[in-house]
């Protein structure tokens, strides 16, 4: 019978993660030198997706700014779209790997009978702490520009508390789950997210498109 526990696979540590990532200038254009940092062992590929998944919602904050740009040109503006929607779905791939490699490594843990099933898995708790850590540190940047007022500041500080705030607690609730699995009280399952806008088979305007493709 497996250990029935994920240490050291702790929400602190993926916090710690996720901020080391974003103080790295290179970050998340490079990412092998982080790669060649991730740990070994039976958590190795939850740990690389857990990469992946940070890496692209950063790319996508990154474009989700450049989205929004008012003197761009219409071009740009779909080439940003067009990479909002791969860089999503990438990142919503990568949360579904994190659950099937940690589901991987439970699926032999004991169960009782009345253990509870939690709504949220831990890929998507994991991805929102990516978000949050995002949040976190660009809301940091705010309180320390010198361009702008000291209400500017101030208000962004708050905020900047805040988000810790609810970071923190959601931490708590990735780390409840974690030891809810080790002592056999809970556990959750895969839930796809079968996103049918991106599938040329199931949108409705790309079948459209490629039955008018195909009719020349």
């Amino acid at each position: 019978m497996p250990s029935q526990n994920l240490l050291p696979f702790r929400a602190a540590a993926v916090l710690a993660f996720h901020d080391a990532c974003l103080m790295r200038p290179d970050w998340p254009a490079q990412d092998q030198a982080v790669r060649d940092g991730l740990p070994s062992g039976q958590l190795a590929e939850v740990w690389e997706w857990v990469l992946v998944n940070h890496r692209f919602n950063c790319s996508l904050w990154a474009e989700e700014d450049l989205a929004r740009r008012t003197m761009a040109s219409d071009a740009d503006i779909a080439a940003n779209k067009r990479n909002i929607d791969r860089f999503n779905q990438a990142r919503n791939d990568a949360m579904e790997r994190i659950d099937d490699a940690l589901l991987k490594l439970t699926q032999d843990w004991l169960r009782h009978p009345q253990a509870r099933l939690s709504s949220e898995t831990a890929g998507a708790m994991i991805d929102r702490l990516s978000i949050l850590s995002l949040k976190v540190h660009h809301m940091g940047l705010q309180t320390v520009r010198t361009d702008v007022d000291a209400a500017h500041r101030q208000t962004m500080s708050a905020r900047h508390q805040q988000l810790q705030t609810q970071r923190n607690d959601l931490a708590g609730c990735l780390d409840r789950l974690f030891d809810e699995l080790s002592e056999g009280r809970g556990f959750f399952r895969i839930y796809r997210q079968f996103k049918m806008y991106n599938d040329p088979k199931l949108n409705p305007a790309l079948v459209a498109e490629g039955k008018a493709r195909a009719q020349g």
